[in-house]
């Protein structure tokens, strides 16, 4: 019990660092963005069919239990995420060998480039879920996600605690990045949205499905985020062939080391396991490919 009980502990002290502590330091920088194209009122959407003052904005904080065998994770039972159109694993293809492949991208630290070669190379698709400060300052890089036939959702602008925010703060979030995702790369934003922080209510939830976003967690991660305390290429190798599961959405950021360095070597091993690339499109539809 006492081990079950520090692993969850451990999750979720790497839930926590998704923050990224350069990401605390370009928040005013993103402050400064917002504020230029913020003067537009936010609008309601046609979706807002929910009394939001009727859900809970208890803060979640996302974790999950690793499982042996390369069974799926559990996590957390708190809330029902299907109402929400939120997913931390492809419960539907349980059976299907297939993983989804997300990063986050607060900042650039030098390996982005590296990891799209290293997914060209294997044909795999990704989702790379990016905040406005970063697309600001790597247009180059997210045009070419797009056209390379990846996702790229929205991180929101200033990486803040959704449940800490106003209906209209976080719709404001949601719509400028997105806004300014086209503005500046002529491409739209794919519309899934990973909390800052893992952090999120079911009110939050429901915010995000109104503006018709997918909310994505993950069924594996690591402390990858800490650029000078990186695990080491062989540390996420072996995470990687340790926990492996069908319908898999694995949390890298693309700020790591280790990961560029890792990553060719364990979309092989995926790949020997029979694994293949999905496309967050099709997560939840039974059998697609």
């Amino acid at each position: 019990m006492k081990k079950r009980t520090w692993l969850i502990m451990v999750l979720a002290i790497c839930l926590t660092g998704c923050g990224h502590t350069k990401e605390m330091e370009v928040q005013q920088e993103e402050t400064s963005l917002q504020e230029e194209k913020t003067t537009e009122k936010v609008p309601a959407t046609a979706n807002d069919s929910v009394d939001l003052s009727t859900l809970s904005n208890q803060k979640q904080s996302w974790w999950l239990k690793r499982m042996e065998n390369h069974e799926q994770s559990q996590a957390q039972q708190e809330i029902n995420l299907s109402k929400y159109d939120a997913y931390y694993v492809d419960t539907k293809n349980k059976k299907k060998k297939v993983i989804y492949l997300t990063f986050d991208c607060g900042y650039e630290n030098g390996y982005t480039e590296s990891i799209l070669d290293t997914l060209k190379k294997h044909k795999a698709c990704a989702m790379f879920f990016v905040t406005q400060t970063y697309i600001r300052d790597n247009v180059d890089l997210v045009k070419r996600m797009k056209k390379e036939g990846h996702l790229v959702g929205n991180h929101t602008v200033k990486h803040q605690s959704m449940p800490e925010l106003s209906q209209r703060d976080i719709k404001e979030e949601l719509i400028t990045c997105a806004d300014y995702c086209k503005e500046a790369t002529g491409y739209e934003m794919d519309r899934f949205v990973r909390p800052p922080m893992g952090e999120y209510s079911e009110r939050t939830l429901q915010i995000c499905k109104d503006l018709g976003y997918k909310t994505i967690f993950w069924s594996m991660a690591y402390m990858d985020y800490d650029v000078n305390k990186q695990p080491g290429a062989d540390y996420v190798i072996d995470h990687f062939k340790k926990y492996y599961h069908n319908g898999a959405i694995p949390l890298m950021h693309n700020v790591s080391s280790s990961n560029a360095e890792a990553l060719d070597t364990v979309l092989t091993n995926l790949e020997n396991e029979g694994f293949t690339f999905g496309n967050l499109n099709n997560l939840g539809k039974i059998n697609v490919e």
